[in-house]
């Protein structure tokens, strides 16, 4: 155990213990083979020419927290790269990624694919341009984290699992990294130092919505000709005790986190990142950008964290109202809170104003008894109508009964857009069983397609409540070998800790799909052949 030493702000930050991981990385073995099927897959010539820098627009990548970007093969030769490259990409900050090639369907297209992590740490948003270009690259001999996110203290099993899964993965100071450990939930780590150092990047902001591609990232430290490091099987990674600063957003949530719902989702980008992100555009349209989007569906179906994760991903000020609790019995109470979240949400534009349970604050005036709703509704519309801030407030109302809110909100100007969060069939089923699956320690034996045939009438809130059973059911199998008295379970047991696909067949049955409630029948797919005998009627029919 190292011995406390002292930060400039006069803290003791206490150092776990480091590991030097000496396995050979699998990774490792495996670039040279990506580089080889690449030239052969693609029979494409390096151009004669090639370039310093490309811009390239960002899509959305699906191999998580694997620092990768997936672009064209032309455009890797273009760069004087080969798949596996290091590359540096920037938006409004600098970042490092591995390039692979994208796969034939996306090709052609001038596309940057990355996923959540690569794109917080470049702080770029889908449908942005970052820049990218050949990067200059050293194995790192050491690299220290300080943890962001609470919990039980780093030991020395957590160190050794956290450096084999950095393995292979290029970092500069100030990347964010989220890293699942066995036996608890991923966790953020920063990444505050190297050896040979990196330059440090500060974020630019953007300007008032232009369109003009952003200045470069300001260096913070650029006293080496090391761009990136990149991590290798002998790298000595430490972790630091957590500090008191925070930087990034634990818990963040990115559009990788809600499956099922993909064109519903672009809609929503449409109404609400495009006023956000641009409002240039609307004034020279001469139109008004849009105020609001409804969204209706049965309850667990993603409403809530859909406008977390538009917030998340537009790095927008995010303001939440639970229908219920603005209501007050003194006059007057209740508009008064509307009032005071509409100010400061346009204080701290750009922001999203999400209410919940909108039916509960704003239902039918006709149809209600009490004084205090009608007040509430009235203060509502003109708080909407009035609101001056450009596009850079947007509001987001959600409800599971659209038919109960006062006609007046349902307007074009006010709400502009509706859309309906359906319950996932099939393919979307198993979409979100990946995504709540994707930190989890699983057997060979699961079948996501067949657990999603098993399911259906099954949201997303349902689908997450199965696999939370099922990761119950694989700790009780443990349970009488784990020696309560030593107070901690070992890690050898930990690691051997799987759920399999019986765990997921058991949860099946504690498990009930909320939407049966509300009588959801999803007809299967059924042909002649699943119909034995009756071929008589068969033939009439």
């Amino acid at each position: 155990m190292e011995e406390p030493r002292s930060t400039s702000d006069g803290e003791a930050l206490t150092a776990t213990p480091a590991h030097r991981i000496t396995s050979k990385l699998p990774s490792d073995s495996t670039t040279n083979n990506i580089q080889a099927a690449a030239t052969q897959e693609n029979g494409q010539k390096q151009p004669a020419k090639t370039v310093d820098t490309l811009q390239l627009v960002v899509v959305e990548g699906f191999q998580v927290g694997r620092g990768v970007a997936r672009i064209d093969p032309a455009n890797i030769a273009h760069l004087g790269c080969q798949p596996g490259d290091i590359v540096m990409i920037t938006g409004a900050r600098t970042t490092a990624a591995k390039l692979v090639p994208s796969s034939a369907i996306d090709r052609g297209q001038q596309s940057i694919q990355m996923d959540s992590q690569v794109r917080q740490n470049s702080a770029s948003g889908l449908g942005e341009r970052v820049t990218i270009h050949k990067a200059k690259v050293q194995s790192a001999e050491k690299v220290t984290l300080l943890p962001l996110t609470s919990g039980a203290p780093i030991q020395e099993s957590d160190l050794q699992y956290i450096a084999r899964y950095l393995v292979g993965l290029p970092v500069v100071i100030g990347d964010l990294l989220r890293v699942g450990t066995p036996g608890a939930a991923p966790r953020e780590f920063l990444i505050i130092s190297t050896s040979p150092a990196t330059p440090s990047y500060t974020v630019h902001k953007r300007n008032s919505g232009e369109l003009a591609d952003l200045e470069p990232p300001v260096p913070v430290q650029d006293t080496t000709d090391v761009e990136a490091v990149l991590v290798q099987s002998g790298t000595v990674v430490r972790a630091q005790a957590r500090g008191a600063g925070k930087q990034g957003a634990p818990g963040r949530v990115t559009y990788e986190d809600i499956g099922g719902l993909g064109k519903e989702l672009q809609r929503i980008r449409e109404m609400i990142e495009l006023p956000l992100k641009y409002p240039a555009v609307f004034d020279r349209l001469g139109v008004e950008p849009p105020k609001g989007v409804l969204l209706y569906g049965p309850p667990g179906t993603g409403k809530t964290l859909i406008a977390r994760t538009v917030a998340s991903e537009t790095n927008a000020a995010f303001f939440v109202i639970n229908g219920p609790e603005i209501i007050n019995k003194f006059y007057g109470e209740s508009e008064s809170r509307l009032r005071s979240i509409f100010q400061e949400a346009q204080r701290k534009a750009p922001s999203i104003i999400f209410i919940d349970e909108l039916d509960a604050l704003a239902p039918k005036r006709a149809e209600t008894g009490g004084e205090v709703e009608r007040r509430i509704v009235g203060q509502l519309l003109g708080l909407m109508d009035g609101m001056a801030s450009r596009g850079q407030v947007v509001l987001i109302g959600a409800t599971n009964q659209p038919n109960a809110l006062d006609p007046a909100l349902r307007r074009p100007g006010r709400f502009d857009r509706e859309i309906s969060l359906r319950v996932p069939d099939m393919h979307g089923r198993q979409e979100i069983l990946r995504i709540h699956s994707r930190d989890a320690a699983l057997a060979n034996d699961i079948d996501f397609a067949r657990l999603a045939q098993l399911t259906p009438g099954f949201v997303g809130a349902d689908l997450e409540a199965l696999c939370r059973e099922a990761a119950m059911n694989a700790l009780r199998r443990v349970l009488p070998h784990i020696d309560y008295q030593r107070g901690y379970i070992p890690y050898e047991t930990l690691v051997s800790l799987n759920i399999t696909m019986a765990d997921f067949q058991a949860a099946l049955r504690e498990v009930e799909p909320s939407t049966t409630r509300e009588v959801y029948v999803e007809v299967s797919e059924t042909s002649w052949d699943d119909i034995g005998g009756q071929a008589k009627a068969k033939e009439l029919l």
